[in-house]
């Protein structure tokens, strides 16, 4: 029993504080990556990986040399594999870490901003017309307002009826509002990539969680077949929103007031690639 002792406390005494930091922090950010892609093809990939390293592991067990070999080149070159399989991830984890709350305009200005698009998606719903409305946050929107049709313009109701109006040739896209402005019009936004997700959901929906998985944007979609108004905001989508409900869910998401469903950091990455829908009442 004292020689297990001793061995025991050589073996703390050995045990620096830093390691225990090193452990910690690894177990982290592993538990982090993993909660990020959950729901993902990235996490068949993963297993992929690990079948590879473990039929490398094989291979070398039993000399099978050619095998071990072109296992061992490939491995070789993980960190550049990595990058490449799993490019649309790191992207959105680099956006995540590095996206920081901005001051935003005057509660009356954002008032005011709140009521034209709720107001306007009132309008297109009734009308059956379909709209891509994105609101952008603290992760700048620059790539995709270069990319569309310079508007410039104050945000209200006629405007963005006139620009999603069938016979308006800026129609297709989404509208980004950056600034408290209308910045551009057809603007495209990349698709969501999330399996997971129901195939009765069109593109502008696929669009507006796309976005919404790479950056901190909120966007309001009108559906064209429907006239359901939804909201998709951390890679999620809240349905079927009256204009009360949209009216209170975008106070919330523009004054930093908004907390999604679960508890904790932790909770919101593991909810990212769920869609949420209202109930029909």
């Amino acid at each position: 029993m004292g020689e297990r002792m001793t061995a025991l406390t050589d073996f703390l005494g050995g045990f620096q504080w830093q390691d225990l930091l090193d452990i910690v922090v690894v177990t982290v950010v592993l538990y982090w990556i993993l909660l990020l892609i959950r729901g993902t093809r990235a996490i068949q990939m993963v297993f992929g990986l690990v079948i590879l390293g473990a039929a490398y592991l094989l291979a070398l067990g039993t000399e099978l040399n050619t095998l071990s070999w072109i296992l061992e080149n490939f491995l070789g070159s993980i960190v550049i594999v990595i990058v490449i399989l799993f490019q649309n991830e790191i992207r959105r984890a680099l956006a995540l870490v590095g996206s920081n709350p901005l001051t935003g305009s005057s509660p009356r200005e954002q008032q005011h901003l709140i009521g034209e698009i709720v107001k306007a998606s009132s309008a297109l719903s009734n009308k059956r017309i379909g709209a891509l409305i994105v609101l952008e946050r603290s992760t700048g929107l620059k790539n995709y307002i270069e990319k569309g049709t310079a508007i410039n313009g104050v945000v209200s109701r006629d405007l963005l009826m006139s620009i999603f109006m069938p016979f308006s040739p800026i129609h297709d896209g989404a509208v980004v509002i950056s600034g408290g402005q209308i910045a551009a019009a057809q603007c495209f936004l990349p698709l969501t990539l999330n399996p997971r997700l129901e195939k009765i959901l069109g593109t502008r929906h696929r669009a507006a969680l796309g976005l919404t998985e790479e950056t901190d944007a909120v966007v309001v979609v009108v559906s064209e077949e429907s006239g359901k108004v939804s909201v998709a905001c951390e890679g999620k989508l809240y349905s079927r929103l009256d204009s009360d409900e949209l009216r209170r869910m975008l106070e919330k998401l523009l004054t930093s007031e908004w907390e999604p469903p679960g508890k904790g950091w932790w909770e919101r990455i593991r909810l990212a690639f769920r869609v949420e829908k209202k109930p029909v009442s």
